[in-house]
């Protein structure tokens, strides 16, 4: 029978206890919210979401083909300049996704003949990007400058290293100056995902890259996603003019997809310029993940150190942990539930993120729930 397989990995998802099911929420949910990426609270802000409506009634509603044909507006153009300004680098590639921004990164840095360095706890996007690149892929220890060094030792051409800034699963950040002067000592580029530094690290949340002193290098290619600080929808590319110009004409999820729909584009620039306005919003969200690793910790429980805005809570068992997330659910308060495969170690946890816009009592709260239902 057709697909006669799905039916035994479904057995052996549910015996596993690893089965994921969707749950659409409402507009208007009752739960307190530490399970989104929504990290400076803007995703619902009213500047935020009139730049979405605004560009939509202006714009259209999608837009309309690919960036190469109609895809690209003046809206488009105009975040991009406003990125790179804000995050320090020469030039801005917008994408559809932070995952196609991830994609295309990868893959077109990494020819054949090439060696990509890859940080064994990067996100499924690199991973992806790295099966997809025609270069030989090398997977090394988890934030090991050393690593990479040796790994760039025994490799004579084109080279990059490609890492988080921040982790998404524990919330930890990699050492990027010292990825940066191991990449150096090869002549080797350096591709890093900022997803979870840009609006939460470096000074205004200008980004981790911004904060190690690596923003504008001409070694050093950042992607960002505007769907996590920004509150919108979509990726891009930061970097040298002619790494940018090279995405335009090689990458495949630029070509071949069609634009970012104007009102993502409209709200993230909407959400930048209320970052520029307001960039104590960042030291906040930085601010909130110590207090709930603080008040956690002095629960008994063992929570990893955050250094941006994600808080990652051990679990005891995948069972426990989807145990201990429903509970938390049942008691009004929504967070991250992380599960082998999505974990590389197979260490189950509770993923919860900090928001710049949560209140002591919020906190407290959270924390009280979190507390009471552990298993």
């Amino acid at each position: 029978m057709a697909f006669g397989w799905i039916d035994e990995q479904a057995r052996a998802r549910r015996r596993a206890g690893l089965v994921r099911i969707l749950r659409p929420r409402p507009a208007d949910s009752p739960l307190l919210d530490l399970a989104s990426n929504d990290y400076l609270g803007l995703a619902r802000h009213p500047e935020v979401t009139e730049g979405a409506a605004r560009a939509a009634r202006t714009w259209g509603a999608g837009s309309t083909g690919s960036r190469l044909v109609t895809g690209t507006t003046e809206l488009h153009a105009e975040l991009e300049r406003e990125l790179a300004a804000h995050c320090g680098f020469e030039a801005a590639l917008v994408f559809s996704s932070g995952y196609a921004a991830n994609l295309a990164a990868v893959t077109a840095l990494a020819p054949h003949g090439s060696l990509v360095v890859s940080d064994a706890g990067n996100h499924a996007s690199l991973i992806d990007g790295c099966r997809l690149a025609r270069g030989t892929t090398q997977v090394v220890a988890h934030a090991d400058p050393d690593a990479v060094r040796k790994a760039l030792a025994t490799h004579d051409g084109p080279a990059v290293a490609v890492s988080d800034t921040v982790f998404s699963v524990d919330g930890d950040a990699a050492p990027l100056a010292a990825l940066a002067g191991a990449c150096r000592e090869h002549g080797a580029g350096l591709v890093v995902d900022d997803a979870h530094g840009l609006g939460v690290l470096g000074d205004g949340g200008r980004g981790a890259p911004h904060a190690a002193g690596l923003a504008g290098a001409d070694d050093v290619v950042v992607t960002v996603t505007l769907s996590k600080s920004l509150g919108s929808q979509g990726g891009a590319v930061l970097g040298p003019a002619r790494v940018i110009e090279h995405l335009v004409n090689s990458a495949r999820t630029f070509i071949f997809d069609t634009g970012l729909a104007p009102s993502a584009a409209g709200a993230a620039l909407a959400a930048l310029t209320l970052l520029r306005r307001e960039p104590e919003r960042a030291a906040r969200a930085r601010a909130v993940a110590a207090e709930l690793h603080a008040r956690l910790t002095g629960l008994g429980l063992r929570a990893v150190r955050p250094d941006a805005a994600v808080v990652s809570v051990r679990a005891p068992s995948p069972e426990g942990a989807l145990r201990w997330a429903a509970d938390c659910r049942a008691a009004g308060l929504s967070v991250g539930c992380f599960r082998p495969p999505s974990v590389p170690d197979g260490i189950s946890r509770l993923r919860l993120t900090a928001r710049a816009d949560l209140s002591v009592e919020q906190i407290e709260r959270a924390v009280r729930v979190i507390g009471e239902t552990r298993p």
